[in-house]
Order: structure tokens, then C-alpha cells, then sequence
């Protein structure tokens, strides 16, 4: 399934715009990859002007940066909280802010492990 990211068919009150407008494939956006905890699953993505994106699926390690600015290579336990979906801590969906528990101690995802194919993060 499509998922159309163009301009809605409605207006704010309600009424429909006069031309509605052919849907175009630049118009159209990918499904969330929702990366969980498991062993490593990655999918290669074609993007505008055939560049490729890694979308990481699964993964149970994270690279940790500590306060000195050392990087660590973490496994992680669990998710203690998610501020993009209070459903996503017991489905275990890792997405940027989340906060997870590692053997290091508590860590928080810096970027987005569904767009750039690996978890950073930052221990608190």
C-alpha cells in the first residue's frame, strides 16, 4: 500500500477544493520501518536520483557515547520509554528519543535508526 503525502482533498471547513489533483509518484511516501530488538535485519531503499537508504528493521546493539565522548558498543536490554508512542515501549520500537535500557546503563537514541541503518546513542 501507497501512502500519499499530498495536500488533502478537503478544506478546513469542510468543503472539497474544485480541482482534485492526479496523484503523482513524487507524491508518495514509504512505509515506517519500525526497528525493533532482535538480530540485525536491514533493507536497502531506492531513493529520488537513485541514491539508496538503509532501513535497519531489527538490531540488538547500539553505539553508546559515554560523557568523556568515547564510543562504546552496547547491548541492548529493552525500551524503558518512547515520546513518539507510548504503544511502541512494549513492542519494543526503537525511534529517535527513545530511551533504552544496555548493559552500559540507560541510553537515548540521537538519531533515526529507521532512516540511517544504525542506533546511536547517548548514555544519560
Amino acid at each position: 500500500m501507497v501512502r500519499n503525502q499530498s495536500r488533502s482533498n478537503r478544506k478546513p471547513s469542510g468543503a472539497r477544493y474544485k480541482r482534485l489533483i492526479v496523484r503523482r509518484q513524487h507524491q508518495s511516501g514509504g512505509l515506517a520501518a519500525h526497528t525493533r530488538i532482535g538480530a540485525k535485519r536491514v533493507r536497502k531503499i531506492r531513493t529520488i536520483g537513485g541514491n539508496h537508504k538503509t532501513q535497519l528493521l531489527a538490531d540488538n546493539t547500539a553505539s553508546v557515547v559515554d560523557s568523556n565522548g568515547k564510543h562504546h558498543k552496547a547491548t541492548i536490554l529493552s525500551v524503558k520509554e518512547n515520546p513518539a508512542n507510548r504503544h511502541f515501549v512494549r513492542r519494543n520500537i526503537l525511534t529517535k528519543g527513545t530511551l533504552l535500557e544496555t548493559d552500559k546503563g540507560l541510553a537515548k537514541v540521537t538519531n533515526r535508526p529507521g532512516q540511517d541503518g544504525i542506533i546511536h546513542a547517548k548514555l544519560q
